[in-house]
């Protein structure tokens, strides 16, 4: 019996060494079939992983370069390399940037310019401003008439206001009635319609 159960406990051996060759030619098999392929995809990997992390380094060294420009700009606005190198960094924050001074200074042949920003907020901003500093009435409503427009129902009301004050009365009820029920200037557009000139 003991011999018999030698000779089983061998070929179990024997059977579990040649399973083990046998899955190292299949492996070894395998790698020589795909080598390039595997290191081809392991220089992909690794220049993905350095460029991402180049790419990170080279984004968080523009926005420190944008911030220390902002802050010479905040203490000197009249600091040209500041303003040259904030405009070449950032365009978005350089326009942010030009309005607010333009704002602050009721500039408003640079707040026309800025009508045609790139930085969608500045561009919305500096037409509606534009528009309701010059009193336009068919600016105001050619403004409210954009989809996105962030004043839409503030414009419509002094437009119909500007109206009401050149006599338009029929035009401006027709203005103030595009002012939707959900809007904050409901109430207003409904008192200027019940209450405004007739």
């Amino acid at each position: 019996m003991s011999l018999k159960n030698d000779i089983e406990m061998v070929k179990e051996e024997l059977n579990s060494e040649e399973k083990f060759f046998e899955k190292a030619v299949i492996t070894e098999k395998f790698v020589k079939k795909y080598k390039n392929k595997m290191i081809v995809a392991l220089v992909v990997i690794v220049v993905l992983v350095v460029g991402n992390i180049a790419y990170d380094i080279n984004k968080q060294n523009q926005v420190t370069a944008a911030n220390e420009a902002l802050s010479v700009l905040s203490k000197d606005s009249q600091n040209s390399e500041a303003l040259l190198t904030l405009k070449s960094i950032s365009p978005d924050l350089y326009d942010v940037w030009v309005y607010s001074n333009a704002i602050a200074k009721k500039d408003f042949i640079t707040i026309k310019e800025m009508k045609n920003s790139s930085a969608f907020l500045v561009g919305d901003l500096a037409s509606y401003e534009f528009a309701q500093n010059t009193k336009d009435a068919k600016a105001l409503n050619t403004y409210a008439s954009k989809q996105d427009a962030i004043y839409k129902d503030l414009a419509l009301v002094q437009s119909a206001i500007i109206l009401m004050g050149e006599s338009k009365i029929k035009e401006a009820h027709e203005i103030l009635q595009k002012v939707p029920v959900q809007s904050s200037f409901a109430k207003i557009a409904s008192a200027l319609l019940h209450y405004g000139v007739k």
